[in-house]
């Protein structure tokens, strides 16, 4: 069989490496328009604030790597067409130019995904970049040596965490949301309003609800006049991270799409078409904690996706069991771990949803030290299961967002997580772990408010 992988960074790495596990024997080509695959973009802070050295370590695989284990790889081609009907595809090489035609039968997209870009005014300045690519991380780094005062435009993962590095390194910085909270896509307004804090005292100046409307100046000026709904502000330079969008135009109109142009995929990631496959940012997940489909581009998703997708050509194989989101940032030495909805997202699907605080050490007093944590569990009031969780402390608690997610997985309760089998020693939590201890919350919630009525 002759699979065609299209796009190759988490999903198309994935993929691959589950193909030739398997079914070494199968011919796998690769198109690629960069000249480089696997490029770990969710790592772009961490070169830009000095914890990663050199760049390039941020790449985990290579073209060689993956002709090693008998793929035919070409980078720097440019697929300009698919014809799923015929099962073709027209490339270009782009350092020769030559167009060409190549079939498959079986074709996997993993095209991924761009940055969204705003329609605005000075938009094309060269003093505003964008955050992604290993291209234009490469540029962030050079551009930052010789500007002092950097805006960012937009509050979510990506904005924060380019704040945090640019204020690490000494920069002037200020952030740009246009919501009334950073990260609201992930956390609730308490813990948000704790980032937010934790950001100014680190010097970042946070402008909310403030939209950006255009950007003025042009490269003979030392700066560039940013115009946003409240007023305008003087940067030296401006980075716009106001999400992604899939990259999918090669199959519009010949595969079903949402209706931002994510394709929808089943189960074993195959798309309306059952020759054409598709995984990580580029198609749609099943989200399990509101139980429908949604975009979801992480990491995470992708590498799942790609070798569930390498899987399930030859067959249906293995199904995707769907995602929570759950994701995690350091954050100047505090941890933010988040699974699931927040109570704002859960109450925009139409659950009867509601959430309870946790906020004590997440070990006892009695310990030479501890730390303070925060947790903000959302469950369904109707049948208290387990809607998503938000943590945030100095305490490393990256995997109790693992452990949330899993009950969100598997349809636990507020009651089955406050007295779930968890671990006690003093070095590590309370005789009740702290999951325990927010899902009691919850119950006693419950238990008031149904003696009120």
């Amino acid at each position: 069989m002759k699979v065609v992988v299209v796009g190759c960074t988490h999903a198309g790495i994935a993929a691959v490496t589950q193909i030739f596990k398997a079914h070494p024997d199968t011919e796998v080509t690769i198109y690629e328009r960069n000249d480089n695959v696997s490029f770990l973009s969710c790592g772009i802070s961490l070169y830009l604030n000095g914890d990663v050295k050199r760049l390039e370590d941020m790449f985990y695989a290579s073209p060689e790597d993956l002709e090693k284990q008998g793929a035919t790889v070409r980078t720097q081609h440019d697929v300009l067409s698919v014809d799923t009907k015929a099962h073709q595809l027209t490339a270009q090489n782009m350092v020769t130019k030559e167009v060409f035609t190549d079939t498959y039968d079986k074709l996997i997209m993993t095209t991924g995904s761009y940055v969204v870009v705003p329609p605005l005014m000075g938009i094309d300045d060269s003093r505003v970049l964008l955050c992604k690519s290993y291209e234009q991380a490469k540029q962030l780094y050079k551009a930052a040596k010789v500007h002092k005062h950097i805006a960012i435009v937009g509050g979510g993962y990506v904005g924060v965490k380019l704040a945090e590095a640019y204020a690490d390194t000494k920069h002037e910085v200020t952030l740009m949301q246009s919501h009334d909270q950073v990260l609201n896509n992930y956390v609730g307004p308490l813990i948000s309003g704790k980032i937010t804090e934790l950001l100014k005292t680190h010097g970042v100046h946070v402008l909310l609800n403030e939209k950006v409307q255009a950007f003025h100046g042009n490269d003979q000026t030392d700066n560039i006049l940013i115009e946003t709904s409240k007023g305008e502000h003087k940067a030296d330079l401006a980075i716009v991270s106001t999400g992604f969008m899939a990259n999918t135009g090669l199959l519009q109109g010949q595969v079903d799409m949402d209706r931002h142009g994510a394709i929808l995929v089943n189960e074993y990631e195959q798309t309306s078409n059952a020759d054409v496959y598709a995984a990580g940012d580029a198609c749609i997940s099943h989200f399990n904690p509101a139980g429908n489909d949604a975009y979801i581009p992480l990491a995470t998703n992708a590498v799942r996706q790609g070798a569930l997708a390498g899987m399930n050509i030859f067959g249906e194989v293995q199904k995707d069991m769907g995602t929570q989101a759950t994701s995690a940032m350091e954050l100047f030495g505090y941890t933010l771990a988040t699974s699931g909805l927040t109570l704002n997202a859960a109450k925009k699907e139409g659950l009867d949803a509601t959430s309870v605080i946790y906020e004590g050490n997440y070990r006892p007093s009695y310990m030479p030290t501890t730390d303070l944590l925060t947790i903000e569990l959302v469950y369904n009031r109707k049948n208290r299961q387990v809607l998503g969780a938000q943590l945030f402390s100095k305490h490393e608690v990256s995997q109790s967002a693992n452990a949330i997610s899993i009950c969100i997985q598997n349809k636990n309760t507020i009651d089955d997580l406050a007295f779930v089998d968890m671990l006690f020693q003093p070095h590590y939590d309370e005789p009740f772990n702290y999951l325990n201890l927010v899902a009691q919350l919850a119950i006693e919630q419950e238990r008031q408010t149904n003696q009120v009525k």
